[in-house]
């Protein structure tokens, strides 16, 4: 007897949208869970899309990836909106006025870690100096601490020590600090005390502003699709506090790292460098981790991708030290035997398999025996056969489909990019011309079987190449794209034919409405 999928949940036919908070406008050098946040929501609203999606919301490091985050669980303290606190009477409009001057097109991370780091420690200094308990709506600053402790404690210890050894990576502190039981033991313990409060301050203000913009949101019918990537960093609170989690003989130093193997693109393959889980010391531990973490994805999102998945099937592992990838070998992954685990400790959860990329078809059984839908491409359909998997024809219900994600091109700066074979092929497949093809895509989006169809925000500007997100492979110039206000504002119209969009192939939000019961009713 066939049993029903365990993780099975995408079962209505909706829409999204994808931006990354930091591409939001403003006045701060980058976007921030504030005013804009709500506005962008509204618009959602008004364009009948159901979900935002976001990518890892973490503290970034070198790079500025945010999937090279400091720990799976903080958040991003560039993300605090100041204007509040201004208005709590714990900054002065004086004291902004520097972080103004910072570009409003971009996000100029090297002048923002200069500006707003000391904005936000002047803010912690003065509430503690006015012995405030709280601040309003975000809840008692004491309750916070507790209530996260497990993973904010370490956190804010790993930052401390970090700043204190002047942004050494951990496997190079003084011995006494590369475990964090000897690190409370340690003359550095008392003397980096204010830096952890000021680094728990900080996630007490992030998650205070998050939780309330993603009431905002949910009390407005759209939800929150986040991202959670499969494997952390090695320079992060997670690996220093947890060794035991991962493959790592010695302190700071992995057996092995994760990649992906040479293919066509790329002939010595991806030498990413995380260091790999021990999923046998997981598995005897009832994967109690990996359990908090998508536990406090799914407080703070209502959906989560997961990054990689195909790394829960088999992965890659590449010996330590290696120069490329090319000396890597499969290595089975945990399976069913996790999401197991995950099913039972969270049966509400909704999660989106991340995947794309050279995917066989045990992984695609795997991850339909789970019931998960997985990601589809339009950018990748086009200029081959009519076997393509990413062609409209041969799209299953069970997937969300993108134009492109964050990895991609603009749609449009992908077609002035492609090959005259591949825009004769999309002009032919869809009957156009080719001179809209962001909303040629986005049309052939909404119209297909997918059940969930996802738009970049770009996408919907219309932007060209030089608006992308994320060019992989490179180590310029990305995660620095930003909406202008004028982009947001001056189209109005978006918001009206996503809704006929919506209309037309059925693509239902859970607004609340005369005619529609509210979310969860």
């Amino acid at each position: 007897m066939q049993t029903h999928p365990p993780l099975k949940w995408l079962e209505d036919r909706s829409s999204g949208v994808l931006l990354h908070p930091t591409s939001l406008p403003g006045n701060q050098g980058i976007g921030v869970l504030g005013d804009e946040a709500r506005a962008f929501v509204d618009f959602l609203k008004a364009s009948s899309v159901r979900y935002w999606q976001v990518l890892p919301l973490g503290l970034t490091g070198y790079g500025d990836s945010p999937y090279q985050s400091f720990s799976a669980f903080a958040g991003n303290p560039y993300l605090v909106d100041l204007q509040p606190l201004l208005e709590h009477g714990i900054l002065s409009p004086s004291d902004m006025e520097i972080l103004h001057r910072l570009p409003r097109d971009r996000v100029d991370f090297a002048s923002l870690y200069r500006i707003k780091w000391p904005l936000l420690r002047l803010i912690h200094k003065n509430f503690r100096a006015q012995k405030r308990a709280y601040l309003p709506n975000y809840g008692r600053y004491s309750d916070f601490l507790e209530n996260h402790s497990h993973w904010l404690e370490p956190f804010c210890a790993y930052m401390a020590l970090k700043e204190r050894f002047n942004g050494a990576f951990w496997g190079e502190w003084p011995e006494s600090c590369r475990d964090y039981g000897n690190a409370r033991d340690s003359a550095y313990w008392s003397e980096t005390a204010q830096a952890r409060d000021a680094h728990a301050f900080f996630q007490y203000l992030f998650f205070g502003q998050w939780n309330l913009l993603k009431r905002y949101a949910n009390e407005a019918g759209v939800e929150i699709i986040g991202d959670a990537p499969i494997f952390v960093a090695l320079d992060s609170a997670d690996v220093w506090a947890s060794p035991e989690w991962f493959k790592m003989s010695v302190r700071g130093k992995p057996d092995t790292v994760a990649g992906v193997p040479p293919d066509y693109f790329s002939p010595d393959g991806q030498l990413w460098g995380n260091p790999l889980y021990d999923w046998k010391a997981l598995e005897d531990d009832g994967y109690t981790w990996w359990i908090d973490r998508l536990k406090a994805n799914f407080t703070t999102f209502d959906v989560v991708r997961l990054d990689h998945f195909r790394g829960f099937y088999n992965y890659w592992e590449i010996p330590s030290g290696a120069e490329n990838a090319r000396s890597g070998k499969w290595v089975d992954g945990p399976r069913e035997a996790f999401f197991k685990a995950v099913a039972e400790a969270l049966p509400e959860a909704r999660i989106i398999a991340e995947d794309l990329g050279d995917i066989d078809h045990h992984v695609r059984e795997f991850r339909d025996r789970l019931g998960l839908p997985g990601m589809a491409i339009l950018q990748f359909a086009f200029g081959g056969d009519a076997n393509n998997l990413y062609l409209p024809h041969n799209l299953k219900e069970d997937l969300v489909l993108y134009p492109g994600t964050h990895d991609n091109n603009t749609s449009r700066g992908w077609y002035e990019a492609a090959s005259a074979k591949e825009r004769d092929h999309v002009r032919r497949y869809l009957r156009v011309s080719g001179e809209d093809i962001a909303w040629d895509l986005i049309r052939a989006a909404f119209s297909s079987v997918c059940r969930l169809t996802i738009v970049p925000m770009q996408d919907l500007l219309s932007l060209d190449g030089s608006c992308r997100m994320n060019a992989p492979g490179t180590e310029q110039g990305n995660w620095q794209w930003r909406m202008l206000s004028d982009q947001f504002t001056g189209h109005p119209s978006i918001a009206a034919y996503l809704t006929e969009l919506a209309n037309l192939y059925g693509r239902k939000p859970f607004h609340n409405s005369p005619d529609q019961d509210a979310p969860g009713s």
